[in-house]
């Protein structure tokens, strides 16, 4: 079949042109037939909005709102919902096939999806938000809906804007409807374990993985790059089963202690600190935030952004494992290095699905009526995430490819196969 040869990469590449390099290379390997490559790589609708919002000051502000739906294939699409200055529709592109990628991974029956506003949130006020919230869910009713379009909360938005989207859907339809949006707050139908299910999912991952490279926990040094919600909880719970957590980073820079941050005080000094690290002391700071990612440990976590591993420094990457708890932070460039020096990667598309399942069994759950326990939540997501990683692992052997590919290569054949089987569209 003719392959479309991807566009050349910059230093700062383009994140489409990124998961597409990696499509590319999954569908090869796979052989997929040139029909559904052509369906498969095209996300199915993108919708851009202008949201009139009148400010506190009484004028009125006009803003962009995206919503692409990459797949619906497997399911209802499944994808967060940004507010940043930077989100443009190349990036909620990437986004949304990431989530069809992430869904059919972990093997739930969700496409893909992802949603924003370009806006400073932190330049607006409560009032603000929710006008905006409310005006982008108004403009979104024919998309969103529980078995068409759930979104979630992403970059800059949270449990407060979830119940602001859901209220106003309710409103329209004139029912509560719990079950259109996850990610919402606990007396709104949210899931227990939900906030820590990222975290917990690369924590199961990085064990998964450890194991395979016979890494002992109770022997293992490990690099957190990123403080925030996913790298906090992968940092305490992989401190619980042992591993040495010798070097955490936030936006206020990177703390080093060899004998191991106590993780808990760092989230405790966290949040007593207004979500900032500055000053803490239960390590040396290192001169330069990047030095993190160039540490000789056993296990990186970059959970932070973005295109952070690249060909500038990943030759002075030392880690055996990178586990990848954020989006996208090796860039396509810096993976032949990396497979070149033998570390392996879970990549973010299983390492940070964690996340997915959990609101999957927020929407399971909505949909029954019924709440589940804690335990039972992180059992089953758990098992979900270490069953994903046997897929992806068996299918890197099988086809001699590394992890990423592998991950690629599950999550294509899941949906190509549901594709040719529904008999197309």
């Amino acid at each position: 079949m003719a392959y479309i040869e991807p566009a050349p990469i910059k230093d700062k590449e383009n994140p489409f042109e990124s998961m597409m390099s990696r499509f590319d290379t999954a569908a090869q390997h796979l052989g997929l037939d040139e029909s559904v490559y052509n369906v498969l790589k095209a996300p199915v609708k993108q919708v851009i909005v202008n949201l009139p919002v009148t400010m506190d000051d009484g004028t009125i502000k006009v803003f962009e709102g995206y919503r692409v739906i990459h797949s619906s294939i497997l399911g209802p699409s499944k994808g967060g919902i940004r507010y940043d200055m930077q989100v443009n529709l190349d990036e909620v592109k990437a986004l949304a096939a990431w989530m069809t990628w992430k869904c059919a991974v972990v093997d739930i029956p969700y496409g893909g999806a992802k949603g924003g506003i370009r806006c400073n949130p932190r330049q607006m006020s409560t009032g603000e938000i929710e006008r905006l919230t409310r005006a982008y869910t108004k403009q979104l009713l024919e998309i969103f809906g529980p078995d068409r379009d759930i979104p979630a909360p992403d970059m800059g938005t949270g449990p407060q804007e979830m119940a602001w989207l859901m209220d106003e859907f309710s409103r329209s339809v004139g029912q509560t409807t719990n079950a259109v949006v996850t990610g919402k707050p606990l007396v709104l139908g949210g899931s227990l374990g939900r906030t820590e299910a990222t975290g917990r999912g690369v924590m199961v991952s990085a064990l998964a993985a450890m194991e395979k490279l016979k890494i002992n926990p109770y022997q293992a040094t490990c690099a957190v790059q990123g403080f925030g919600n996913v790298g906090s909880f992968a940092a305490l719970l992989l401190e619980e089963r042992g591993v040495k957590i010798v070097s955490i980073s936030d936006l206020s820079g990177a703390y080093y202690n060899e004998n191991g941050i106590d993780i808990n005080a760092a989230i405790q000094y966290r949040n007593n600190n207004r979500g900032s690290l500055e000053g803490f002391g239960g390590g040396e700071r290192l001169g330069n935030a990047d030095e993190l990612l160039e540490l000789d440990v056993d296990v990186l976590v970059p959970a932070a952004l973005e295109d952070v591993i690249t060909i500038r420094n990943v030759e002075n990457v030392k880690a055996k494992l990178i586990v990848e708890g954020a989006n996208g932070p090796t860039s396509f460039r810096a993976d032949n290095v990396i497979n070149d020096k033998g570390i392996m990667v879970v990549p973010d598309i299983l390492a940070n699905a964690g996340g997915v399942t959990v609101s999957y069994f927020e929407w399971v759950q909505n949909r029954l009526g019924y709440k589940w326990t804690a335990e039972r939540v992180n059992r089953r997501s758990d098992r979900i995430m270490k069953d994903a990683f046997d897929r992806v692992y068996k299918t890197s052997l099988e086809f001699k490819v590394p992890m990423r590919i592998a991950a690629y290569i599950v999550a294509i054949d899941k949906v190509a196969k549901t594709y040719k089987f529904r008999g197309g569209f």
